[in-house]
């Protein structure tokens, strides 16, 4: 018994020494006065917070000063937002991300391919806000199929978007052998888990899908799934689609991830949603997320809305559907772009918020019980070329979706102070904690993330409950929310009273257990 009484007695003096005040010269920065909200513990309460070292010191009552303070008297202080599909891996992309209070984020739909390459290039470049990705299972199969070698970047996957050989071929052995391969030195590399973009190949057999998806419960890690169809037809529906993820996930026990709940299910989410969540209360091990959106994005020419009946299958959809650069499509235009310019960068339109109906169905996706938020964010363009990493503020004819900018004020704004359809702590937890907790099984960095907690890495957002908002539009999408003051990346003061610091990267990269450590 005396070796565990030991590690009894080193245990209580550990705790005592992490909460013990430390003097003013021990805090790199202090926030104080602030309503602390901790969701994993359920704390709700004014409290001050001392950080060194980019790292939650304590979180007290007790007075306390450091080098630096933050009086966030009347302000809400939250764990930094986490967000699971950030398409926008660029630096201002992520730099309109902290405006909108996002401290870590991570692209696990798509993924990337080689995973090494592009961790190396956003260490070399710099990140305002911590980064990482899942492996991409897309790039694999492009590779692997059309024999050429895989690059990490968006503009190589938009390169081969249109080709349909990847897209609706069945793998040969052989094929299926490389990207198993591929995907495991992903994985070996760091990669957070798989992402599956079965939605722009749903030419895929169905054992491709199992087969990596089982790879990936053997490395322990979550796989992120577009689903295979966007259609309120049969056969082939959203809903099939969506009983595909569920059963593979029972099949092979991997933690399966639903991305865009809301845009995936078209109007048919509430046969998809008790769908769902009988399997999770049956032990498949499924989450899901959404976007507080109407609209979607993606390449015009995506596989999704190609075919003799996708209108009817999408609901009815026209070219008026489709927004790019500001602008509805005619269906000249339409059909030009997706034959000449199948990459062009869209906004479509598939639930009208503005009525009772519509806006009922994404509320059912947006707030379904244990989803996450996710913006599904995409990069920042001029004139249709990527705007320079340097460019801060983003000129007002940069263009994106406005979820790339809006999504997480938006979510505070609309479904806490003006609906109070969640409460303030729930609505952080989705947004926070939520994330961390799905990744933190096999990523162990997620451990430290969305906490308000001694030990917690010091990722902080402090925010005015009542002023906080989007102001991003699809008409101009370049503008930054507002009411967020302060956003603290690793301890750092990226946005110090509303203002970027753009001399600062204090992001770090987020890899699995392989990498981690």
């Amino acid at each position: 018994m005396k070796p565990l009484g030991q590690y009894f007695a080193k245990l209580i003096l550990l705790i005592g020494v992490l909460s013990w005040p430390v003097s003013a010269d021990d805090y790199d920065l202090v926030v104080i006065a602030g309503r602390v909200l901790d969701p994993e513990t359920g704390l709700d309460a004014q409290r001050n917070i001392g950080i060194k070292n980019g790292k939650i010191v304590i979180v007290t009552t007790s007075t306390i000063s450091g080098t630096q303070t933050i009086d966030a008297t009347g302000l809400v202080v939250s764990p930094g937002f986490i967000d699971m599909h950030a398409h926008g891996q660029t630096i201002p992309a992520a730099r309109m991300q902290a405006m909108d209070g996002v401290t870590t984020g991570l692209e696990l739909e798509a993924g990337v391919l080689p995973v090494s390459a592009y961790y190396d290039d956003m260490a070399q470049e710099g990140r305002p806000i911590n980064y990482g990705a899942s492996v991409n299972w897309a790039h694999a199969r492009i590779a692997a199929h059309l024999d050429i070698e895989p690059s990490h970047t968006l503009e190589w996957f938009l390169s081969n978007f249109g080709n349909p050989k990847w897209q609706s071929t069945i793998s040969s052995t052989d094929q299926l052998n490389k990207i198993r391969a591929m995907v495991s030195e992903g994985l070996d590399q760091g990669g957070l888990g798989v992402g599956f973009l079965l939605g722009y190949a749903p030419g895929t057999g169905r054992k491709e899908y199992y087969q990596i998806s089982k790879l990936a419960a053997e490395r322990k890690v979550p796989t992120f799934t577009h689903a295979r169809f966007l259609s309120m037809l049969e056969p082939e529906s959203s809903f099939e689609g969506m009983a595909e993820i569920i059963s593979v996930a029972a099949g092979t026990g991997v933690a399966a991830h639903i991305v865009h709940l809301n845009s995936i299910s078209l109007h048919d989410i509430d046969i998809i949603k008790p769908l769902i969540i009988t399997a999770q209360k049956s032990g498949v091990r499924i989450t899901t997320e959404a976007y507080p959106y109407g609209a979607g994005s993606t390449g015009i020419g995506a596989a999704m809305f190609r075919g003799p009946n996708w209108r009817e299958r999408t609901g009815g959809m026209t070219a008026n559907n489709f927004d790019v650069g500001g602008k509805r499509l005619t269906e000249e235009e339409f059909a030009y772009l997706q034959k000449e310019k199948p990459e062009t960068e869209t906004i479509i339109h598939f639930l009208d918020v503005t009525k009772n109906e519509d806006k009922a169905k994404l509320d059912m996706s947006l707030l379904f019980p244990g989803g996450v938020i996710a913006s599904d964010g995409v990069p920042w363009t001029i004139d249709g070329h990527p705007v320079e990493k340097e460019t801060w503020p983003l000129p007002q004819n940069a263009w994106s979706h406005p979820r790339g900018a809006g999504t997480y004020a938006r979510f505070l704004r609309q479904y806490v102070r003006e609906t109070g359809a969640v409460t303030l702590l729930e609505a952080i937890g989705r947004i926070s904690y939520g994330p961390a907790k799905i990744l933190q099984n096999s990523v162990p960095q997620m451990k430290q993330k969305g906490r308000i907690q001694t030990g917690a890495d010091a990722d902080i957002v402090i925010f005015d409950l009542a002023t906080i908002t989007d102001r991003a539009t699809f008409a101009k999408p370049a503008q930054p929310s507002a009411g967020i003051s302060h956003v603290i990346v690793n301890g750092q003061l990226l946005v110090e009273d509303g203002i970027l610091n753009t001399t600062i990267m204090p992001g770090r990269p987020i890899r699995n257990a392989q990498q981690s450590k």
